[in-house]
């Protein structure tokens, strides 16, 4: 039988070309393969067996997120093995601030026509994110869309699944005034905001090229950096005190996610000179480039930090010390104090 359709590949979709990705793919997924994985990719399905003789009441934790308009560069830029970390790093970054292990991630790639070096590319990068998280890549699509997509782009979306004991779950229930809130740096910008950045800069193949002094690089390097992964530090840093919310800055910067984590009648306090002193070059650029108002640059972009943690001040030294020792530049960023009928649920002063 003849799998090969001439009317089909008139009509833009060429199921070959499908193969030969799936065929270049393999070696990348293979190098995500961790214990519980029980199939290969091809399948209809992704199989999975969780270890669960460690857990006495488990909790499965899900997330699922695309990397947005930052793919316009990879599209101006012709680099394509990048953005599948920030699919990766997306996804398990949420579910880590509930406390959960990640176990296994799928991703959907959606493309005007499938290329199979570009999707290799691609699937270089969500399995490196998956290396990072130490998760396993057991599925996924590929979907060439022709007329629905142009034929040099396409979009991609990521699903993960990790796995907590229910009671070591991350809540905000024994939050109280004085608790203290420490920041992990980000990479950059990471995933988020890309649509006001291209706004700025007014993207192009010429001055996404164009060397900045302020950021040392290139546009397109600096704004191509991956999103950072904090599955390791984090899950570790669970093993040695006691944690009692996470926020990942994503979409929304500090006034949307830091609230998220928080219980009602607390806010968190912010200590915005410590922010600014370590405020990446790229964020000042941008807002320079910009002018940007404060709000908007905090409401926006994660401004340096990448996940926020709050814990007891007691245990703040302990916390510090071994992030550090971990290679994480971790600060205290703010606390919580109880909130009056005037407080928002963030402030920065």
């Amino acid at each position: 039988m003849n799998i090969y359709s001439d009317s089909y590949k008139q009509a833009g979709v060429d199921v070959t070309a499908g193969y030969r990705s799936n065929e270049l793919i393999k070696a990348h997924v293979r190098r995500t393969k961790t214990a519980g994985v029980m199939s290969d990719i091809g399948g209809f399905g992704g199989l999975f067996a969780p270890n669960l003789k460690d857990y006495r009441d488990p909790v499965l934790v899900s997330g699922t997120d695309g990397v947005g308009t930052k793919l316009k560069l990879a599209f101006l830029t012709d680099r394509h093995n990048t953005v599948g970390i920030d699919a990766v790093a997306m996804c398990v970054n949420d579910i880590i601030c509930v406390g959960a292990k990640p176990l296994f991630f799928l991703d959907y790639i959606a493309c005007g026509k499938n290329i199979p070096e570009k999707i290799e590319q691609i699937v270089s990068g969500i399995a490196d994110g998956c290396v990072q998280s130490e998760c396993a890549l057991i599925g996924g699509e590929t979907a060439e869309m022709p007329g629905f997509y142009p034929e040099d782009e396409y979009d991609i979306a990521g699903f993960a699944v990790g796995i907590v004991e229910r009671d070591k779950m991350i809540t905000s229930d024994n939050q109280k005034s004085g608790d203290i809130l420490i920041a992990l740096p980000s990479s950059g910008l990471h995933s988020n905001g890309f649509s006001l950045v291209r706004k700025v800069f007014a993207l192009n193949e010429q001055n996404v090229a164009r060397h900045y002094s302020e950021i040392g690089a290139s546009l397109g390097d600096e704004l191509l950096t991956p999103t950072k992964i904090y599955v390791k530090p984090i899950l570790a840093l669970l093993e040695k005190v006691k944690v009692k919310g996470i926020a990942n800055i994503t979409g929304g910067g500090f006034y949307e996610n830091i609230p998220r984590m928080i219980k009602d009648g607390l806010s968190a306090v912010i200590e915005k000179g410590e922010v600014e002193k370590r405020l990446p070059s790229v964020f000042k650029l941008l807002r320079k480039t910009g002018n940007i108002p404060e709000n908007d640059m905090y409401s926006t972009f994660n401004m340096g930090v990448g996940m926020v943690i709050a814990l007891s001040k007691e245990y703040a030294a302990t916390a510090l010390d071994y992030l550090r020792s971990q290679g994480e530049e971790a600060y205290i960023l703010g606390k919580l104090a109880e909130i009056t009928d005037t407080d928002e649920k963030i402030k920065l002063i």
